[in-house]
């Protein structure tokens, strides 16, 4: 009879492991098959029939209890991460460039190239086709972290 509980909660304990641990590996499901089918199997071989249908149902009953109570959302929280990173790897350019800024290309742009605008060098993409190396540019629009820049004369 032991063997029997032992069994059921060595393939609780792996399929809690199935969910949660190894997500899409199998082993945890596969060893919990595996305590299961050997409680079973158990039961018949060493109890009867009855008890062995009895601890069918009782696996049955207690996976689907694991499985609910281990997948509700409230259960893990106190294991989650609950900081929330607000920050970024760099500032975007529209909060440190304005639209019309004046800045001078830093390498030739056909189209995406480096400027320099308030001292600063930022990726920029030019509304023309190709704008030369040290050709002044002005700011016109903003696309992601990307400066969107036209040549001015």
């Amino acid at each position: 009879m032991w063997y029997i509980v032992l069994l059921i909660i060595l393939g609780l304990l792996f399929l809690v492991a199935e969910l949660l641990l190894f997500p899409g590996l199998s082993i945890g499901g596969i060893l919990a098959m595996a305590c299961y089918g050997g409680a079973i199997w158990y039961a018949f071989d060493s109890m009867g029939v009855m008890p062995g249908v009895w601890t069918i149902v009782a696996v049955a009953v207690l996976s689907l209890i694991t499985l609910v109570f281990s997948l509700r959302a409230k259960t893990w929280q106190r294991l989650t991460l609950k900081q929330q990173i607000d920050s970024v790897s760099m500032p975007k350019p529209e909060t440190e460039v304005a639209v019309g800024a004046v800045g001078v290309a830093v390498s030739r742009l056909c189209p995406m190239g480096k400027v320099e605008v308030g001292g600063k060098i930022y990726e920029a993409k030019s509304t023309d086709v190709f704008i030369d190396q040290r050709s002044n540019v002005e700011v016109v629009g903003f696309d992601s972290f990307t400066l969107i820049v036209k040549k001015i004369d």
